[in-house]
């Protein structure tokens, strides 16, 4: 996947949790096949290349996901024409919202233990990417849980279900990040929101540890993993969705991007439509120091899909 509501109040400060009694040799749970859509975004061996998605949507998955949202909204009394595809805020119906954060530090015993300091600055990123879309983020907690075969995880794996289905914490609106070392060398993946109300105990973030702020990963260590992965949360799909033509990303003000964009390639144009790519965006796979946008339209859409979805 990809690169991420009452308010509470929370406490923001690092909670000291006692470390989860989980075990490496944990018996498997069987993973079904599930309708929980996900995107995920590669880089080489420990963040060596750049990123590629292993699970692309593709434009009929997309156009039914679009379906569900108008028929959802609709359901709320929320005009979609109006909130989808960027320009107009979904009718009053959104206000500004604290996103309460769990996170979940999975490590192998060895590796695997980012700081404190690493995830109080991985909130701050994510707070400065969403200043301005009425998201903001709370940290709840942090817990810590030695478990070789959750560190080592692959996407769709028992491993991923009995890490989750064990550590998931709170409702639609929780957002819960799992930091740990990613099978293929991913970078990240995350759910969509119309998918918890099938999947629940699914829902969330997984990212490379190395991605947060200060790790290791080169190019990809400034914590923005983490804020593209929270835009797919929140309903974003890549910049390039669907090529130059069609519907692409259904937001109207980011222009038509024919593949995703690597490194920092200024003035890239690669479809004819009005607009050179959108290598600053977020939902872009550029290096972590080039992306710094989220359009007036993203910010409708990702307002759109929380009433949908996660208020």
């Amino acid at each position: 996947m990809s690169r991420p509501l009452v308010a509470i109040a929370m406490a923001a400060g690092l909670a000291a949790v006692p470390l989860t009694a989980a075990s490496a040799s944990a018996a498997p749970v069987p993973l079904k096949a599930s309708a929980c859509e996900t995107h995920t975004d590669a880089v080489g061996a420990r963040g060596t290349h750049g990123r590629a998605d292993g699970n692309e949507l593709s434009v009929r998955q997309a156009a039914a996901m679009e379906r569900d949202l108008a028929k959802t909204l609709a359901a709320k009394g929320v005009d979609s024409s109006a909130a989808l595809r960027g320009g107009k805020k979904p009718g009053g119906t959104f206000s500004a919202t604290t996103v309460p954060v769990y996170f979940h530090r999975i490590t192998d015993g060895t590796n695997g233990y980012i700081t404190s300091s690493q995830i109080s600055q991985q909130i701050s990123v994510l707070n400065n990417a969403y200043a301005g879309t009425g998201l903001s983020f709370s940290l709840v907690s942090v817990d810590t849980t030695v478990n070789s075969s959750w560190y080592n995880v692959s996407q769709g794996s028992s491993a991923e279900k009995a890490m989750k289905t064990a550590l998931r914490q709170g409702g639609a609106n929780a957002l819960n990040l799992y930091t740990a070392n990613l099978g293929g060398g991913l970078l990240g993946w995350a759910t969509f929101p119309s998918s918890y109300r099938s999947q629940p105990s699914m829902d969330g973030v997984v990212m490379l540890d190395e991605s947060v702020p200060g790790g290791t990963a080169t190019n990809y260590n400034q914590g923005d993993t983490a804020t593209h992965e929270v835009g797919h949360w929140v309903g974003l799909y890549h910049t390039f969705q669907g090529g130059c033509s069609g519907n692409g990303d259904y937001v109207s003000d980011t222009p038509a991007e024919a593949s995703p964009a690597y490194q920092c390639p200024t003035g890239r144009d690669t479809c004819s439509a009005p607009g050179t790519d959108p290598i600053h965006n977020f939902m872009d796979y550029t290096y972590d120091s080039c992306m710094n946008t989220f359009t007036s339209g993203q910010v409708s859409r990702m307002q759109a899909q929380w009433t949908a979805y996660r208020s």
